[in-house]
């Protein structure tokens, strides 16, 4: 039995109510006891880690992760990395997530087939570091759609970056497949993409193809995730009973409507980090503003905060994460995510992290040990040097995150450098430039 006991932290609990003074035992893998200073939590027998004044909080979900984008500015690119070397690079961004606190992770689509099974199943096996992890489907898709990047003259199955489906017999193959590999989920891209040549507003699946696939997936457990941008891609994963939502741009009132109507049995993780450094960003990579505007991306980005901030006063949830892993989005970087949630949806700091937290151990279907520091909660827990509510940029800053836990087991520890100086350093370093576009 292990014991470590974290003293003088400001805890904040997921629960939305503000942080507080306190400690917290952990016994093994839980949370054995959270008090509020002055009480102390019982020490005997206890590893004793001071947290000198700095910010303690659940570990975060990563809502629509893509493991095997490679920071690369195209599909093309991600795709044609060979597979020894793709299992290789999954393996070392994993272990990035996790020493940036984001302990659990909802893969949105793997670039081959058995990429995310593999990477999963070596992480629960304690062969990597990395966040727990369910596991997608590569990216199911249909003729000249989002995912389909074959060319005419080599129609080969292995130059998509989807599985490639047209009809409903050739859907619940695919799907079936992925079953048999190992997934957690599947993932359909219900609507197009402007990168992609196809209009983010298009929805190519028929009705029949979408019925199989949802079928198929209920018939063996399995949840299903879709990119989902235009509106009626929206209200295709609400009928269908798709429970997790990608983007979700265009959704109208009446794709709100019944969002709102089910919003107990539906996630949107929209994404919006890709929209803002797409529009602003990616300049350096041929995607200048007046290119993104002309794509569509500005376009989006108005439409898709209007929608998300109709959805946030609704209720609806949303949470972060989302295309992380193209070169002007690079992994690491995605707890960008919560200052976008802020600018462009208009969340409070504290929302912004509860989506991260608390929302994210109910999409990983466990919100009863995941997401909160409560006792008898799984130990997950980030310790940040500063207040993450006064400048979210905190999170996206490898030297802020002091500590890092994974079920009562630590794999970040750098609480005792700087130890001379004692406490948060955001005095220090007032004019240190957020890395947040706010435009």
């Amino acid at each position: 039995m292990s014991r470590i006991a974290i003293t003088n932290v400001a805890i904040f609990d997921g629960s939305g109510e503000a942080p507080f003074k306190g400690e917290v035992l952990i016994e093994d893998s839980r949370i054995l006891d959270v008090v509020r200073a002055p009480r102390q939590v019982g020490r005997e027998g206890a590893r004793v880690i001071d947290g000198r004044g700095r910010f303690l909080m659940p570990g975060m979900t990563e809502a629509h992760t893509h493991f095997s984008w490679n920071d690369q500015p195209s599909l093309a690119a991600i795709q044609f990395m060979p597979p020894e070397e793709h299992i290789l690079w999954c393996v070392r961004v994993a272990k990035r997530y996790l020493e940036m606190g984001w302990t659990s992770a909802i893969g949105a689509a793997a670039a081959k087939p058995r990429l995310d099974v593999v990477l999963r199943n070596a992480i629960e096996a304690g062969e990597c570091p990395g966040p727990r992890y369910l596991a997608g489907s590569q990216e199911i898709t249909t003729i000249g759609a989002l995912g389909d990047n074959s060319l005419p003259h080599m129609p080969f199955e292995e130059l998509s970056f989807g599985s490639v489906c047209s009809g409903p017999e050739e859907i619940r193959r695919s799907v079936r497949t992925f079953i048999k590999y190992g997934v957690d989920h599947l993932k359909i891209n219900l609507s197009g993409e402007y990168i992609a040549g196809l209009p983010a507003e298009m929805s190519p699946f028929a009705e029949e193809e979408i019925a199989m696939l949802a079928s198929e997936a209920r018939r063996y457990g399995k949840r299903v995730a879709a990119h989902a941008r235009s509106s009626e891609s929206v209200k295709q994963c609400v009928r269908h009973g798709i429970e997790m939502i990608y983007h979700a741009s265009f959704a109208d009132e009446e794709a709100l409507d019944m969002l709102e109507a089910n919003k107990d049995r539906h996630f949107v993780a929209p994404g919006i980090g890709w929209l803002v450094r797409t529009a602003f960003n990616a300049s350096e990579y041929g995607i200048t503003p007046a290119v993104a505007e002309k794509m569509g991306y500005k376009r989006e980005l108005e439409i898709a905060s209007e929608s998300l901030r109709k959805m946030h006063k609704r209720g609806i949830r949303i949470l972060p994460g989302g295309d992380y892993g193209f070169a002007w989005m690079p992994h690491g970087t995605n707890a960008t995510d919560l200052q976008y949630f802020v600018d462009y949806i208009g969340m409070t700091p504290v929302e912004a992290l509860v989506s991260a937290t608390r929302l994210g151990g109910q999409i990983m279907q466990r919100p009863d040990e995941l997401g909160m520091l409560r006792p008898g909660y799984l130990a997950d827990a980030v310790m940040v040097d500063g207040n993450p509510l006064e400048d979210l940029s905190l999170l996206v800053d490898p030297g802020r995150i002091c500590l890092v836990m994974k079920e009562g087991r630590i794999y970040k520890d750098a609480c005792a450098e700087g130890a001379e100086n004692a406490g948060p350093r955001a005095a220090r370093q007032e004019g240190r430039e957020a890395e947040v576009a706010a435009h």
